[in-house]
C-alpha cells in the first residue's frame, strides 16, 4: 500500500510539475513552439519539409540551438529553400559552396547532401513508407543522425516520439523514473498533450531555468 500510494503521489508532482512547467513556457511567448509540434502531422510531411527538418537536426548536433537558429534561413537559401533532393544534387557544388560559407562545418554539409542523395535514390514516397514502417531505426542510418537525434528528427516530422536528451533525461530520473519516454507517456495519459508536447515543453523549460534541477528537488520530488 506505501508503495502504491508513493506512485501515485510521484506522478502527482509529475503532473504538478507539467502543468507548471507549461504556464512558464507560454508565459515567456514560447507558445507558438507548443503549437507547432502539437500540429505536426508525419502523413503531411513533404519532401521539402523533410529536407530542412533533416538539416536541422544534423546542424542541431552537438550545437546550441540560438546558434542554429540564427543561420538557418540563410542556410536554407543556400539550398534553394530544400525544393527538391533531385535539385540539390543537380546544383552540388554550387549549394556546397553557398552553404559552406554560412555554416563551415564541411561534415554536416556534406551529411545534408548525402540525405538527399538518398531521398533522391529511393523516391520521397518510398523514403516516407520506410521511416512510417521501420521509424527511427531507418532514421538512424542516414548520415550524421544517431541514436538521439533520430528522435529529434522523428518528432519534428510528427512522430509522436520523445527525444532522450540531456534535459530530459535528467528531469525524467529526478521526478523517478527511467527514461524520458515513460516519463512524457505517464504525463500525456493524464493530460492529454503528445507525448511530443510534453517532450517539447519540458526541454524548453529547462532552456528558460538552468537551475531546474534544484527547484525540482525542492518542490516536486516525493
Amino acid at each position: 500500500m506505501n508503495m502504491a500510494r508513493s506512485q501515485s503521489e510521484r506522478h502527482e508532482a509529475c503532473v504538478d510539475f507539467y502543468l507548471f512547467a507549461k504556464s512558464i513556457v507560454l508565459g515567456e511567448g514560447f507558445g507558438h513552439e507548443v503549437s507547432w509540434q502539437d500540429g505536426r502531422h508525419f502523413g503531411e510531411v513533404t519532401e521539402t519539409v523533410f529536407l530542412g527538418e533533416a538539416a536541422w537536426v544534423v546542424l542541431s548536433s552537438g550545437m546550441r540551438e540560438t546558434v542554429v537558429r540564427n543561420k538557418f534561413t540563410s542556410l536554407s537559401a543556400a539550398f534553394n529553400n530544400w525544393a527538391s533532393a533531385r535539385d540539390i544534387l543537380e546544383h552540388t557544388g554550387l549549394y556546397r559552396r553557398n552553404a559552406f560559407r554560412v555554416f563551415g562545418h564541411a561534415r554536416k554539409i556534406d551529411s545534408i547532401i548525402q540525405i538527399a542523395t538518398e531521398v533522391d535514390r529511393r523516391g520521397f514516397e518510398c523514403f516516407k513508407e520506410k521511416i512510417l514502417e521501420e521509424g527511427v531505426s531507418f532514421l538512424q542510418s542516414l548520415p550524421y543522425i544517431g541514436p538521439a537525434t533520430s528522435y529529434h528528427l522523428a518528432k519534428n516530422l510528427g512522430l509522436d516520439v520523445v527525444k532522450p536528451d540531456r534535459h530530459l533525461l535528467r528531469i525524467a530520473a529526478l521526478l523517478g523514473y527511467d527514461n524520458p519516454a515513460d516519463f512524457c507517456k505517464a504525463i500525456s495519459t493524464s493530460v492529454g498533450d503528445r507525448v511530443s508536447v510534453v517532450d517539447v515543453v519540458v526541454w524548453r523549460y529547462a532552456t528558460l531555468n538552468p537551475g531546474y534541477k534544484d527547484f525540482l528537488a525542492r518542490c516536486f520530488v516525493v
